[in-house]
């Protein structure tokens, strides 16, 4: 009885640690940033949005470098409405994304499957005719060759089919009119979150961005 009673406490002991130091690198961290890369044309306007919990990275619907129309389908909305300007792309967990509209219907289990990878993932496509600057939503200026940067980023994040298209995620769990779910690549962890995608998604165009995050608060204080 001792030995386990033993075993239990260093399990319990070891897990709070474990806690301990993870909050500690989520705060500590966050609030390192890595600099902003200088450049002269700041041509193309991107975005980052927050719902409070989970950013997404907006960018052009049609620009002279990509045309997104082609690899997230108006087809695939409830809407179909084609007079879209923007399209905001968001990666999470399959299950959180599909099976949690609200936090009250979280279960356990779809948290276990996201903290520790044993889940897929996928990437929210929702198309808007236009942004409103506020604190959740903010307007970053790059250049094109930024923006080259942040296509290749989102684009290698879709998981494809055969014949290299994007695999469209048949599924009733809309949260709008206008938005649609695809199948991505990687996999959600306590150490990749949705959060963690749109800050290499920063990064990878050169922009300001946090050390490592997995919070959306530490990347909006930095704009």
């Amino acid at each position: 009885m001792k030995k386990i009673l033993k075993i239990t406490l260093l399990i319990i002991l070891g897990f709070t640690a474990f806690i301990a130091l993870y909050l500690l690198a989520a705060f500590g961290l966050s609030e390192i940033p890595t600099p902003e890369e200088p450049t002269t044309d700041r041509t193309v306007d991107i975005y980052i949005l927050t719902n409070g919990v989970h950013t997404d990275v907006v960018v052009p619907l049609i620009h002279e470098q990509i045309d997104w129309r082609k690899e997230v389908k108006f087809e695939n909305t409830v809407s179909k409405d084609t007079t879209a300007k923007l399209v905001a792309f968001g990666w999470g967990d399959k299950g959180f994304y599909l099976n949690t509209p609200t936090w009250d219907d979280l279960k356990f289990s779809t948290a276990l499957k996201a903290a520790f990878a044993l889940s897929t993932s996928a990437i929210h496509a929702t198309f808007y005719k236009q942004l409103k600057e506020s604190p959740s939503c903010k307007r970053i200026r790059i250049s094109k060759d930024q923006y080259a940067r942040i296509i290749t980023y989102i684009r290698d994040s879709f998981k494809t089919d055969a014949n290299g298209n994007t695999i469209n995620i048949k599924t009733n769990a809309n949260y709008g009119e206008t938005d649609a779910f695809y199948e991505a690549n990687r996999r959600y962890n306590l150490f990749y979150t949705c959060n963690t995608w749109a800050n290499n998604a920063l990064k990878a165009c050169g922009q300001k961005a946090c050390l490592w995050t997995p919070m959306d608060k530490p990347i909006f204080n930095l704009y």
